[in-house]
């Protein structure tokens, strides 16, 4: 399903850990958990992470580069095959400019273990599309008008100039998680979870895969990244 076949179109999440929060918070999550900015990738910095690390955001611009990488990591997939864990919760993303708002869910709804994510919206929606394929929980995702309704209010809030609507926006979140011994990326823009293979340490894998990213694209200063942690 391309953007251009959706009903919805939202408007561009900032990378702010302080609205991120207050948006996981109104979709229903208790508890000290949330987004803190990751101020550096080297090994000292990594050091003053809070743990548990339960998930990785990573902000980065959409080139033509990216998209060839994705192209052929899509093909190299599909004919040499990965193993995806049936524990991950992923959904594909059908709505333009929600990238930010599937980059929390997935960061949420892969961690019900340790995250109360409450009663509300977000319990909802994880109850109602646990089951159902990457594509169904994108369509279910396009007619939650709760959902709608919270990332607009959030997505209006930033300290950076919200464009319109329907702004072909070039920066897209993704997210990192660790799931039975393995480092994923989720990317609703794709058609799959990626495995990235074996894992100990999400913080340090995720960050070598954000240094890569930064060697793409060496005079960017719109990268940035998040870690979902331990607040207090």
């Amino acid at each position: 399903m391309s953007y251009s076949e959706t009903k919805a179109v939202w408007h561009p999440l900032e990378s702010n850990p302080e609205i991120m929060n207050e948006y996981i918070h109104k979709l229903g999550v208790t508890g000290s958990w949330g987004f803190s900015d990751l101020w550096g990738l080297d090994d000292e910095a990594l050091m003053f992470v809070s743990q548990p690390c339960l998930a990785v955001l990573l902000l980065f611009p959409i080139t033509e580069n990216s998209e060839n990488l994705t192209k052929d990591e899509n093909e190299r997939i599909k004919k040499t095959g990965q193993i995806v864990s049936k524990n991950i919760y992923f959904s594909n993303q059908t709505i333009p400019n929600a990238c930010g708002t599937m980059a929390i869910l997935h960061s949420l709804l892969n961690n019900t273990e340790l995250v109360d994510i409450g009663d509300g919206i977000l319990r909802k929606i994880y109850d109602e599309t646990k089951d159902l394929s990457p594509i169904e929980k994108a369509k279910y995702l396009e007619e939650s008008k709760d959902l709608a309704s919270v990332h607009y209010e959030y997505s209006v809030q930033g300290q950076t100039n919200v464009g319109e609507a329907e702004d072909n926006v070039d920066l897209h979140f993704i997210c990192f998680i660790q799931k039975d011994g393995d480092l994923y990326e989720l990317d609703g823009r794709k058609e799959f979870p990626i495995n990235h293979g074996k894992c100990d340490d999400l913080l340090k894998g995720a960050s070598n895969i954000i240094k890569d990213v930064i060697a793409r694209n060496p005079s960017s200063n719109e990268i940035t990244a998040q870690v979902f942690v331990p607040l207090d």
